[in-house]
């Protein structure tokens, strides 16, 4: 079992002084609290200590033990007990008077210019020491120092001290209170940056870009002191994770932001509406485009409706991850570096639904990346091309394309990304001039990764073809690839508008199947509670596609299908259903074609006899006589149909009788025996003659 390291005594520097970083970069972690230590001069005098600050290192030990006054008449280290050199070179500054003689750290932090504290605030001081060899350290691109400085001094049991001083400095949670407090200054620091104008923050990009990259280090310190605490649940790895998501939404704000002062806001990139007020209005025509076109939605209480557009299903999954932002508002106000407006206050009432458009391009970064969570940065990203292409699509390319070029390009942005928001907001889009462009670049787009509701605004733009052609290439059209119940009525929906009633079948029960056997992933929210039966799934199949054949007078074809008696049932509701709003409609006597087809007489029969009171109810009543002669002639046909298969039943329920009797004699007639058969050469083929009855009967 190895000992404890004891961190008591002196402060020692690990290697020479480098040139530029005055020995940060070089000093050993383990020492960098010793170094931070305030120490008091050993030496005695009088039989009491002298006290007074150590401001220098001794060159023979390397202790701090004495003052620049008692070095001077003390001939031993006080610690050690080494002989000290006499003359020579001066002795050189600890670690943090170097840094405070070099410019990095504030001289309101020299405790030299200070009167002696109480132990409390000796304890501060010696905090607040180790708080700037960070800043020093996160200034000049030394966070590994600070991640060795977790890794190796706090997380390490075996780093003790008797020292109540040290002990403290040890503890990660003075790392952690220092990435809070470094954290706040940022915060300050781009508030008072980014209420400058446009012109004025781009003068000060360089010191932005600066920010940037010390939030990046205080994230990096964060994933180290999380790791610490992975897999286990402790109030503190809350703590850790809300600050360390408040620090990557304002990271990712920022370099947004950076790009914005790069292109100044896009003022000088002109937009193709002439005003808000005009934007909003032709949003509005495409919402209300959207819920004309719409069709029947199966999950009425989900969030997301059928008729919602790309973008309010993109900006609605921004607001169900608010945790986060909801608990740091106090603590770490980052919702402080908004620009505040109109969307601003919205986003509170309605949602981020119901912000879009953004009030301009400053109001667009604020509400995409000042909420929701950190880890849907590609998502919020997408959100604002789909911005940028709303707010120019119309105009000439040449004035707009390099733009957003550029922000793909900053942002590491693929090209099939690029095309998919694009596509997204053509969708949206009513104009038939939009929808021609959308079908032009959906092949570059076409995919097993392609979002599945484009499918369904296609079908609803009247577009099916192109709407078979996306759940091909995406594999959702064979029922083998896990959907929700939402994708499988679109999937059947394409299928039988482009006339594929046979292929719908199938599709609907191979993935009944697959919800029957578990295999098909359901939905755990509310919404879908109701349909993770697979009995409710194989009703809504059925009867959309019967609804639909409905529509498109497709009910021949529909009844000459294989139903099973489970689809059976939903399929002869979904027709009696039809009849009952419509007696003058030929669904009820195809419903008793269907019955008659199977030959199942009885069922007809019962069908027949339903329709036939409900016609002559409607006849009594209807003052039309030509819709009374049509219900009429068709209760009449129907009627002579049923009539006539139910004699033909009479007459080989008969024949079956009687083809019984004759099959009971000829199997006695077999039974003769070998004898009598070779007595008689005129004895006829009795086997064959049984096989030619047996087929007559079973026939």
């Amino acid at each position: 079992m190895s000992m404890p390291r004891a961190l008591d005594g002196p402060t020692r520097l690990c290697a020479p002084l480098a040139s530029n970083n005055y020995g940060l970069a070089s000093i050993d972690p383990v020492e960098l609290c010793n170094e931070a230590k305030v120490e008091l001069c050993r030496a005695t005098r009088d039989l009491r200590s002298c006290g007074r600050l150590v401001q220098r290192i001794l060159i023979s030990c390397g202790h701090a033990s004495l003052c620049d006054e008692c070095r001077q008449r003390c001939d031993v280290c006080p610690i050690c007990r080494t002989a000290l050199p006499k003359g020579g070179n001066e002795p050189p500054l600890r670690l943090f008077y170097q840094c405070i003689e070099a410019g990095l750290i504030s001289k309101k932090y020299d405790d030299r210019l200070k009167d002696k504290n109480d132990d409390e605030n000796q304890l501060n001081a010696d905090v607040q020491r180790l708080y700037c060899l960070f800043d020093v350290a996160l200034e000049n691109n030394l966070v590994s120092l600070i991640c060795h400085y977790v890794t190796d001094v706090c997380m390490d049991e075996s780093a003790v001290s008797s020292d109540p001083v040290i002990a403290f400095l040890l503890d990660e949670k003075v790392v952690i209170d220092w990435c809070r407090k470094t954290f706040k200054s940022i915060l300050a620091e781009l508030q008072a940056t980014y209420s400058l104008t446009v012109l004025e923050m781009k003068k000060e990009l360089s010191s932005i870009l600066k920010i940037s990259s010390k939030l990046a280090g205080v994230s990096n310190v964060l994933d180290v002191l999380e790791s610490s605490f992975r897999g286990s649940i402790s109030p503190m790895l809350q703590d850790l994770n809300h600050l360390q998501e408040s620090i990557l939404k304002t990271k990712q704000h920022l370099e947004i932001m950076i790009w914005c002062i790069r292109h100044q806001f896009l003022l000088k990139v002109r937009s193709r509406f002439s005003d808000f007020a005009s934007w909003s209005s032709s949003f509005r025509e495409r919402k209300s485009a959207a819920i004309v076109r719409a069709w029947p939605d199966i999950l009425e209480s989900s969030e997301q409706s059928a008729s919602s557009l790309f973008i309010e299903d993109a900006l609605s999954n921004l607001d169900t991850e608010q945790e986060y932002a909801r608990n740091d508002e106090g603590e770490l106000p980052i919702t402080s570096l908004r620009a505040g407006g109109g969307n601003s206050f919205l986003s509170r009432l309605t949602g981020m639904a119901g912000c879009y458009p953004f009030d301009n391009l400053r109001a667009a970064v604020d509400l995409l990346f000042l909420q929701g969570n950190s880890d849907l940065v590609v998502a919020k990203q997408a959100i604002f091309l789909y911005f940028l292409f709303d707010r120019h699509w119309t105009i000439p390319d040449d004035e707009w394309r390099c733009i957003v070029d550029d922000f793909a390009v900053t942002f590491g942005i693929t090209r099939h990304s690029l095309l998919e928001s694009f596509v997204f907001y053509l969708l949206d889009d009513h104009t038939d001039d939009a929808l021609k462009e959308a079908c032009r670049l959906l092949p570059e787009i076409a995919g097993l990764s392609i979002h599945p509701k484009v499918a369904q605004t296609l079908l609803e733009r009247e577009n099916p073809d192109a709407a078979l052609m996306t759940l091909r290439c995406s594999g959702r059209d064979g029922g083998a690839t896990l959907c929700s119940l939402r994708e499988a009525v679109t999937t059947v929906r394409v299928q039988v508008e482009c006339g594929l009633l046979t292929e719908a079948f199938m599709y609907q029960r191979m993935i009944c199947t697959k919800v029957k056997d578990k295999k098909v992933k359901v939905a755990d929210d509310e919404a879908n509670k109701q349909f993770s039966s697979w009995l409710m799934w194989l009703e809504v199949l059925v009867t959309e596609i019967c609804c639909l054949c409905i529509r498109k007078r497709l009910v021949d074809q529909m009844i000459e299908l294989p139903w099973n008696s489970d689809e059976e049932k939903h399929l002869h509701k979904c027709l009696l259903d039809v009849v009952i709003d419509d007696p003058s409609s030929i669904m009820g006597s195809l419903l008793v074609v269907y019955y008659l087809q199977r030959y199942r007489y009885t069922e007809a029969y019962q069908v027949d006899s339903k329709l036939q009171a409900q016609e002559e109810d409607f006849i009594s009543k209807a003052q039309n006589e030509e819709i009374s002669f049509k219900v009429e002639s068709m209760s009449h046909w129907r009627k002579g149909l049923v009539v006539s298969c139910l004699t033909f039943f009479k007459i080989l329920l008969v024949f079956r009788y009687t083809m019984n009797y004759f099959y009971r004699e000829i199997r006695e007639c077999i039974n003769t025996t070998e004898n009598e058969k070779k007595s008689n050469w005129l004895w006829p083929d009795w086997p064959m003659l049984f096989m030619v009855f047996e087929t007559c009967a079973r026939n």
